[in-house]
């Protein structure tokens, strides 16, 4: 009985040696859109110079000014239907109610109005990314592949999609 009860207590305690030896590390990769920019393991927010907006990664909303109130949705706001989200310059910002920030955060990024050409996940060579089969903003069904940079055509977007990507959706 002395022997299974050491035995026990010795299991106990490696295990709970184990629990508290593990480390935490935040990456949101896989919940980040097709269209956020390559080169982050994790962000909170996209600052969105063109339309003067956010987008909070974790919740997938767009947050916006309207009428001097902050709106938070799954789309960006019909006057923005235009916007190419893939093409358009997304600065990340890990902070807490990034919004908080947009006064400064509208001068600071200003220069990145109309800029185009920032490397997007979806044509990523990175391979911890992957476009998902059946994905919305992705290669159609029947043709999911990781995306390699390699094979593409160039950011002509024949076969991947080439949807505008307005916004509109849940990602």
């Amino acid at each position: 009985m002395k022997k299974i009860f050491l035995t026990l207590l010795i299991a106990i305690g490696f295990v709970s040696f184990r629990a508290s030896a593990q480390v935490s590390i935040n990456v949101n990769i896989g919940s980040q859109p097709l269209w956020g920019p390559v080169g982050y393991d994790h962000a909170d927010y996209y600052y969105l110079p063109d339309v003067e907006s956010y987008y909070y990664v974790p919740k997938k909303q767009f947050i916006y000014l309207d009428n001097g109130r902050w709106n938070f949705s799954a789309s960006l706001p019909t006057r923005y239907s235009g916007y190419d989200l893939y093409n358009g310059y997304k600065v990340v910002i890990n902070s807490r109610d990034a919004y908080h920030n947009f006064d400064n955060d509208r001068v600071r990024y200003a220069k990145y109005k109309k800029v185009k050409g920032q490397k997007v996940i979806k044509y990523s060579d990175d391979p911890r990314y992957y476009v998902v089969k059946g994905h919305p903003h992705g290669i159609p069904p029947g043709q999911a592949k990781k995306i390699d940079s390699r094979k593409n055509d160039g950011g002509k977007a024949k076969g991947h999609g080439g949807g505008k990507g307005n916004g509109k959706g849940k990602h």
